[in-house]
């Protein structure tokens, strides 16, 4: 029987790329994964950005449920518990995180913030789009490892694995 593991993405304000990551593992994971996110420090009234929500529904990918939230509401004791943190960004993978229930393997793949630049809209929606297509990518690879390499074990240096084929 396929274990079900639980992959929490960080990001500073958990708007874009932690969102992007969350929903598309959810999309793709076929049953095995359950994907959540959440920032270190999101804003007061943090939504995910527009931008990225559009990227993921033009994609064909489901946004119900989407939310910005604190990494705070993962260290509780009635959260869910997480197999796998990945940072998604290089503010986060500096900071020191909370604790987290069962030692989860943690990994980092830095990607650069889609909603940072002035460009035009056009560009924008572009940069946010490649950001999804370079995490897609990259999870693609993670659910179709074999369960042997998803094993608690072996899940800390698959994942840091996988960062290095950016």
């Amino acid at each position: 029987m396929l274990h079900l593991l639980d992959v929490l993405f960080l990001c500073t304000h958990n708007s874009a790329r932690s969102i992007l990551a969350e929903a598309i593992l959810n999309h793709i994971g076929k049953g095995r994964f359950k994907a959540y996110s959440a920032g270190s420090s999101p804003r007061d009234n943090q939504q995910p950005n527009p931008l990225g929500l559009q990227v993921l529904k033009s994609a064909g990918i489901s946004i119900d449920g989407l939310r910005s939230k604190s990494w705070d509401e993962f260290g509780r004791m009635d959260a869910p518990q997480i197999d796998l943190v990945i940072t998604v960004c290089d503010n986060a993978a500096g900071e020191v995180c909370p604790y987290w229930p069962g030692q989860p393997a943690t990994a980092h793949w830095g990607y650069p913030d889609p909603s940072v630049g002035d460009g035009t809209d056009t560009q924008k929606l572009e940069a946010f789009r490649q950001t999804l297509h370079a995490l897609k990518r990259r999870l693609d690879i993670l659910i179709c490892l074999p369960q042997a390499k998803l094993e608690k074990t072996l899940l800390q240096r698959t994942a840091r694995d996988l960062a290095k084929g950016q």
